[in-house]
């Protein structure tokens, strides 16, 4: 198969299980990407989320640009951008001309209801995951738990919390998984 058309399809795949926003989609790209296509390993797609978190734009989208441009440059990333994108924008299209008042529908809220509870669990799943590579020192513990309680207590702006826990990697001289540089 053709290189491109795989990054679309699989990001595709991806985009159609991206219920509740970028972070629901993280199982699923850690199970195609890093799993069975290889694409990106667990740390680089940490590395992804944390990029995408703090620019501009959706982090499902960023996250495939990113992923896709790695693996094979500009039209890689073009590639995984439109297979993202693709599904929502079909998806959004049919519910538009054929539906009206569809939130009002209660089998439809009921529907979303547990949706939304399964896509809480796939996050939480991921952020552990995740979590065992980027949090494996003291350093990274601290930046860890202040974040989480900074965002939780103080609902500060993730940008802000993206950039401080950034600057002082930075400055600690911290590396990929935690390790000093």
């Amino acid at each position: 198969m053709n290189i491109y058309l795989d990054l679309f399809i699989t990001f595709a795949k991806v985009g159609v299980c991206t219920f509740g926003g970028g972070y629901a989609m993280l199982p699923m790209l850690q199970r195609e990407v890093v799993e069975k296509k290889g694409w990106a390993t667990n740390e680089e797609l940490t590395d992804y989320f944390a990029i995408g978190q703090c620019t501009p734009g959706v982090i499902a989208v960023n996250t495939a640009t990113f992923i896709g441009y790695k693996f094979k440059g500009y039209l890689g990333g073009v590639a995984a951008t439109l297979g993202v994108v693709f599904p929502s924008i079909v998806i959004i299209t049919v519910i538009a001309a054929f539906l009206t008042n569809f939130a009002d529908i209660p089998v439809v809220q009921h529907a979303i209801g547990g949706v939304s509870a399964c896509v809480v669990a796939m996050i939480a799943a991921s952020a552990l995951k995740l979590g065992k590579t980027a949090v494996r020192d003291a350093l990274t513990t601290v930046i860890f738990l202040t974040v989480l309680a900074l965002a939780f207590f103080l609902k500060l702006s993730p940008v802000l919390l993206v950039v401080v826990a950034g600057l002082t990697g930075l400055l600690s001289g911290i590396g990929k998984g935690g390790q000093k540089q």
